[in-house]
Formats: C-alpha cells, sequence, structure tokens
C-alpha cells in the first residue's frame, strides 16, 4: 500500500502547475498530525511552496524567475472558494486595481460574509478578511464595488481630478442600470461623486 506521503504527492501530481492546495482537503490520507507532516516534507523538497499555515503553492517554475506566486487577490480568493464565503476588495487594493494608485499594497483587506481572521503570507504580505453587512457584498458589478471603496479610501472631496477622470473613462464601460442599481449601496457622497461624473459624461 502506498503511504501517506506518496498518495498525497500523488493526489498533488494530478493539480495543475500554480494551483494553490489546502492541506485540510487531504485528511482522507491520514491523520492530522501525519498529513502535517507530509506537507512539511514536500516543502522541504522544494515539491511545495508554504503560503500560510495549512496553504501551499504546487508552484509553477519559470527557467529565468523561478517559481510564479499568485497574486494576494488570487489566494483570498481560494480561501474564500474553500471557506464558501463571498469576498470584496477595500482600500489601497481598491485604488491600486483601479489605476488609481501606483502603490501596491501588502496588507490586503477584504470584506467578506465569511470567518473574519488575518491570514499571514510566507514574506511580508498579509490578508485580513472582515466581517461585514450582507448589502456590502451584494454589488452586481466588481468594477462599481471596486469604484465605491476607492472613494471610501481617499475620502469625501479629496479624490484628485486626474482620479475623478478615470474613474469617468471606466464608468463608461459599464451599463447605466446596473450603476443605478449598486449606487444604492453605496454612501450617499460617494453615490453624489458618481452621479456628477455620469452627468458631466
Amino acid at each position: 500500500m502506498q503511504s501517506t506521503h506518496n498518495k498525497i504527492k500523488s493526489a498533488i501530481l494530478d493539480s495543475m502547475k500554480g494551483e494553490i492546495i489546502f492541506s485540510s482537503n487531504f485528511s482522507k490520507y491520514g491523520t492530522e498530525v501525519a498529513v502535517r507532516h507530509v506537507f512539511s516534507r514536500l516543502c522541504k523538497e522544494g515539491f511545495l511552496i508554504r503560503l500560510s499555515a495549512g496553504i501551499y503553492l504546487y508552484p509553477e517554475i519559470d527557467k529565468e524567475i523561478g517559481a510564479i506566486y499568485p497574486s494576494i487577490e488570487k489566494i483570498a480568493k481560494e480561501i474564500a472558494k474553500q471557506e464558501k464565503a463571498r469576498i470584496i476588495p477595500t482600500g489601497v487594493y481598491a485604488l491600486n486595481a483601479l489605476g488609481l494608485s501606483t502603490q501596491i499594497p501588502m496588507r490586503v483587506v477584504f470584506l467578506t460574509d465569511g470567518t473574519p481572521r488575518m491570514i499571514n503570507i510566507e514574506g511580508e504580505a498579509s490578508i485580513k478578511f472582515k466581517k461585514t453587512a450582507p448589502k456590502y457584498l451584494a454589488f452586481k458589478s466588481k468594477l462599481i464595488s471596486l469604484i465605491v471603496f476607492a472613494f471610501r479610501e481617499i475620502g469625501e472631496n479629496k479624490a484628485t481630478d486626474e482620479q475623478l477622470e478615470k474613474v469617468k473613462n471606466l464608468l463608461k464601460n459599464e451599463k447605466k442600470e446596473i450603476i443605478t442599481k449598486d449606487l444604492l449601496l453605496a454612501p450617499v457622497w460617494v453615490k453624489n461623486t458618481i452621479l456628477k461624473l455620469l452627468t458631466n459624461e
């Protein structure tokens, strides 16, 4: 019979390179302690890369740059999928995603209806899942949700002309009926700011 180590390694080999692996999904192959030891050994072998407690990367290797790491958003999405939870990015991450800031956040906050917690990623990155009201997860448009939380990060009446112009151009890519419905979920001042941009189009 195959050892726990070989069973787990064989199962991971069936995955695609670049996939994020959760050790909790391998409990059928042995006790919690045995599975944890196997994952630790697979990391020492260079077969896996530990991202955080119980979260690993089956790395895709580039000949020049080595292991290709997933984005913070991809890791967050996989964790949310694992928990069957919804998430929405906020703060500096929303600004960067929209091109309103060149700052690349290493500490990202996602609103969620799942378990609130902080996950430290190997290195200096971290993901914080913050419990929120269901309405903040009800946006139909990812673009509108990013814009709303980007404005909340910037602050009322603090957006630059350049930032407002970029948002105005981004809004041209979204259907107005969706914008109208999603703005019902936004703070009044954010809603008014976006409506003003649409009016001045």
